[in-house]
């Protein structure tokens, strides 16, 4: 009888679970294990920041629904991890041990990186949990009564670049209903090199189309920029030239904000040698597998991938959902082949494919590889994305709920891109 321990709930962890559940034997046993009983549809928290979505349109309690699917769910947080002994201990008190152990739990919010930043103790909001989302909203309520500047972005190795764009056009199109958007001038800082970079360097027009986006809407930007430190209303930022070197400072007065920080990665792995990198980041090979530990796979937004290229102000890589799935369904048919006394064999695709809202309209981009030279390097906009986006949610939501492990990505939305291009 095989344990197969996956820690973490979101975007990757649930699959991983509902996978695992089709190719483990009967008398195999699954245990999902999350610092909160609830999963949160992370990709909506931009709308709920301004009111479009409330926290039971996007939360779903997983205790029920995993007790359906005959998984066992540990609703508390790992605090350390004995990879030696495989073992991990609970802030519970309780201990587990596995067989198989599969990480996707996502990252740590390094907010405290910075000086003044972030919603806990900070200047700054966040769009990056629900509950983040939900201060956001509370405080963006307060603003639309008394507005003022905004600015809105993403600090130094900060790795996901795409709900910081969306959240700008976002705030603008709900300024825009509201009639007060004359009343708010809006700047986006970002660490970037350039508008439409997002840590991949750049995707078919990205930079031609989100430059000219903000241009429709009246955002101004500053790319090559590093955060110093936030204090109320006033956010100090450096921006640097194209080799690295200072170039100027500036103090951005500001009456609202939102900053996504940098990440890091699993908390009890810190320090584990062989497990994790400096950062927390899990460590696998080509199959998801840790070369050291190799019962452990991880999946995700916590896995270590190196930036793709030099850039004067650090940026990291982003996960997309495209590429988690690729990676889930690797690591699910690598444990499958090991249950069956095999090695592993099936590796993930990596490519990159994102949908953004931008309120009123959307920006697609697809990647394939991730890194380039690439077989599609390819970006569109129009409204039809917007409601593309409304449906990925409402069907993701849909597949959790029901405990279906049926791959969605490769599968619909590919189609739909693909039915898109053709016209």
């Amino acid at each position: 009888m095989a344990h197969i321990v996956v820690v973490g709930s979101g975007i990757g962890g649930i699959p991983a679970a509902y996978e695992l559940k089709d190719v483990i034997g009967s008398g195999d046993k699954i245990t999902v294990i999350n610092n909160r009983p609830y999963f949160q549809f992370t990709p909506s928290n931009p709308w709920a920041a301004v009111g479009w979505r409330k926290r039971e349109d996007i939360t779903i309690d997983m205790g029920p629904v995993f007790a359906r699917k005959g998984i066992d769910f540990i609703p508390s947080a790992v605090t350390a991890m004995d990879p030696e002994n495989n073992t991990l201990t609970l802030e519970n008190g309780d201990t587990v041990t596995y067989d198989y152990l599969v990480i996707a739990a996502g990252p740590e919010l390094a907010f405290d990186e910075i000086e003044g930043l972030g919603p806990e103790g900070g200047h700054t909001q966040s769009v990056c949990t629900i509950d983040h989302a939900e201060k956001a909203y509370t405080e963006w309520e307060k603003f639309c009564a008394d507005p003022g500047p905004i600015v809105v972005g993403a600090v130094q190795l900060a790795s996901c670049f795409g709900p910081a764009y969306e959240f700008a056009a976002i705030m603008d199109t709900d300024l825009k209903k509201r009639g007060i958007r004359d009343k708010v001038p809006m700047t986006f800082v970002t660490s970037e090199p350039y508008i439409g970079h997002l840590g991949l360097g750049g995707v078919g027009d990205t930079k031609g189309m989100l430059e000219s986006e903000f241009r429709d809407r009246s955002i101004r930007w500053i790319t090559n920029a590093r955060v110093d430190k936030v204090e109320a209303g006033k956010m100090f930022v450096t921006e640097h030239d194209e080799d690295g070197n200072e170039k100027r400072t500036h103090e951005l007065d500001f009456k609202f904000s939102m900053m996504l920080p940098a990440f890091r990665g699993v908390r009890p792995a810190f320090g584990i040698e062989g497990l994790a990198n400096p950062r927390g980041f899990i460590i696998v090979d080509e199959h998801q597998r840790n070369p050291k530990y190799p019962n452990i796979y991880a999946v995700g937004v916590c896995i270590a991938i190196p930036p793709l290229e030099a850039t004067p102000v650090p940026v990291g890589v982003p996960k997309t959902g495209y590429m988690i799935e690729s990676m889930v369904a690797a690591t699910v048919q690598n444990i499958g082949e090991e249950l069956k006394g095999g090695q592993p064999t099936h590796k993930p695709t990596w490519n990159a494919l994102c949908l953004a809202d931008l309120g009123n309209t959307g920006m697609v981009f697809m990647a394939r590889p991730q890194n380039p030279p690439r077989n599609v390097n390819w970006s569109a906009s129009g409204k039809w994305v917007h409601l593309a986006k409304v449906a990925f949610e409402k069907y993701f939501l849909g597949k959790v709920r029901r405990g279906s492990s049926e791959p969605f990505i490769e599968k619909y939305l590919l189609g739909l891109l693909k039915m898109h291009r053709l016209k």
